[in-house]
């Protein structure tokens, strides 16, 4: 907002008349209340027409505040054939020679963008950072979207044609659909891509950005071919106008926060010795390009490093100006015009860089989310329908051993490929129910019994939701690679709650000696595919879900086999980061 009203004051302002008469006052509160945010609810089309009636008298400035007022207040192409409107009746209101109708007109077009920009960009600035997150939910719907869609192609129709083949009592084919399916499930999610994002830089912020210096070269260049110097100044007066020219665009073109742009430790200087160069012109001294450079020092630079050095590069213009035989009256004017100009640059690139650097913001905010919700799904799909496919596949090959019992093991085949279709739904729209515990312990018995293990486990005792939730994903995942990675024949469940701590500990002595060795869910697994994702995924799983909550996870070898334990603090909830809670079927 302060640029806003130092831009503005820039513009209205002019040093030869201090004394603003009553339409040029009336002009700049109108222009206040176009441009700033709070006061903006007062605009009307009524403000609009009186700024028009009174920029004939309103003295300098007043053309390019109605051109601005314009931008900001019509909408559609009408905005702008109406402000072509006003920069052609301002140059028809100066016509004494040529460069005063173009310097009116380039005035009235250059200084109305500046101000527009600087206005609708703070205002483009806010409403980005307010909707800051709108880009990260819009690419986790996205992602989920995608999601539901692989699943449904790859998994559900590998869950559907098990559960027909369970109506036709074909075990070999389960078997060998149900081992593919689930090393699907088991596969890492690929390598995060950028998530899809529209360009968020306002579309009409580069060309503002560049027609200004355009606009201002223009003008300065018509300047010197009014003055008409010789032509050993005027060659080198333009080449020097366009270099600074030039440069001015290249320091204030967006960029990424913290970046200076390429070798800025020489474009500086270079700039200001170019700018301050034709102060020392044969003749008389030029000081239009001094406003470019104080830009730069005000754009490169902090404001404490940069407010005395432009204070001083002004005082030795004004200086050599006066040294030079400048009338008092003419260097006061462009000691302010230099300062103006150094004003309406710097916060033109200032308010850039701003928009510039929300878009940043909320890239990395989509990317961040992104990565989280495709981490979500991989995690969720590993662990819940891990446990489904491998129970199939237990199932099917019981129902191969037992053919007596087949019917029974079919239909409870069928039971759990609706249960993970079910879960196939669910999990890219992260909207399961929670696991119950006592559930995952009776699925856990059955399960593991079937696959020949003897089932020792404690009763279920009562638990907070969200923990009683976040041990039967441990105790699920314990029982997947049970099933997996061992030949278990005994497996212990046990389940206490002390000192306001839950203590979880499975043991089977199906341990290998891969998986005494390391820890992790390693070892033969003579039912997984070769394009699994490498072993150990589960226990990263695990290990993050029961941090977030704030307990532990351990896996060590231990007298006849193998142990998982988990020790959850009961009163811990949602962690830091916003962790979702654990959702399942």
């Amino acid at each position: 907002m302060v640029i806003i009203l130092v831009v503005l004051a820039g513009v209205a302002f002019d040093p030869l008349a201090p004394l603003p008469g009553v339409p040029a006052i009336v002009m700049l509160i109108l222009q206040i209340v176009h441009s700033l945010p709070r006061p903006r609810r007062l605009v009307g089309p009524w403000t609009l027409v009186a700024q028009a009636l009174l920029f004939v008298w309103a003295g300098q400035g007043a053309p390019g505040l109605l051109t601005a007022s314009v931008l900001l207040i019509a909408r559609g192409p009408a905005r702008w054939v109406l402000a072509g409107a006003v920069v052609a009746v301002t140059g028809l209101l100066n016509t004494a020679d040529v460069y005063t109708c173009v310097n009116a007109m380039v005035n009235a077009l250059t200084q109305g963008l500046v101000v527009f920009g600087v206005t609708r960009l703070n205002d483009l600035r806010a409403e980005l950072h307010a909707a800051r997150n709108e880009l990260a939910e819009a690419s986790v719907a996205e992602e989920r979207e995608r999601a539901s869609r692989e699943f449904e192609s790859v998994l559900g129709s590998s869950l559907s044609a098990i559960t027909a083949l369970a109506a036709q009592g074909r075990t070999g084919e389960i078997v060998t659909l149900a081992r593919r399916a689930a090393a699907r499930a088991r596969r890492a999610p690929p390598p995060q891509a950028q998530p899809p994002f529209d360009d968020l830089t306002p579309r009409l912020a580069l060309p503002i950005l560049v027609t200004v210096h355009l606009g201002f070269l223009i003008v300065s260049a018509v300047f010197l071919w009014r003055a008409a110097p010789p032509p050993a100044v005027l060659a080198p007066a333009l080449l020097i106008l366009a270099g600074v020219t030039g440069l001015q665009l290249r320091h204030s073109w967006p960029r990424p926060p913290g970046v200076r742009p390429a070798h800025a430790r020489w474009t500086l200087p270079l700039q200001l010795a170019l700018a301050l160069a034709p102060l020392l012109f044969p003749e008389r001294p030029y000081p239009q390009l001094i406003g470019y450079a104080a830009g730069s020092l005000l754009i490169l630079w902090t404001r404490w490093a940069a407010f005395p050095v432009v204070g001083a590069v002004l005082a030795v213009t004004s200086v050599v100006m006066a040294l030079r035989g400048i009338a008092p009256v003419d260097n006061l004017y462009w000691t302010f015009n230099a300062l103006a100009i150094a004003v309406m640059f710097h916060g033109l690139a200032l308010h850039t860089h701003m928009v510039a650097q929300v878009r940043q913001a909320r890239l990395a905010l989509a990317g961040i989310a992104l990565e989280r919700e495709r981490r979500r799904i991989a995690r969720d799909v590993h662990d819940l329908l891990g446990y489904s496919l491998s129970a199939i596949v237990v199932k099917a090959e019981l129902a191969v051993r037992t053919p007596e019992r087949s019917a029974e093991q079919l239909a409870d085949i069928t039971r759990i490929a609706e249960r993970a279709l079910a879960d196939v739904a669910a999990i890219p729209r992260d909207s399961g129910r929670p696991l119950s515990l006592a559930t995952e312990l009776a699925s856990a018995r059955e399960v593991l019994s079937a696959a020949g293990a003897d089932v020792h486990a404690d009763p279920v005792i009562e638990l907070p939701a969200d923990i009683d939730a976040l041990l039967a994903m441990v105790l699920r995942e314990a029982v997947t690679n049970i099933l997996r990675h061992s030949r278990a024949r005994l497996c212990r469940i046990e389940l206490t709650s002390q000192d306001a701590t839950a203590r979880l500990r499975i043991t089977n002595d199906g341990v290998t000696d891969a998986d005494a060795d390391t820890g992790t869910d390693t070892g033969t697994d003579t039912h997984a595919d070769t394009d699994a994702a490498p072993p150990g995924q589960g226990l990263r799983n695990l290990t993050q879900r029961v941090s977030a909550h704030g307990g532990s996870l351990r896996t060590s070898r231990v007298p006849g086999g193998y142990e998982l334990l988990v020790l959850q603090p009961t009163g811990f909830g949602r962690d830091a980061d916003g962790v979702e809670p654990v959702a399942g079927p």
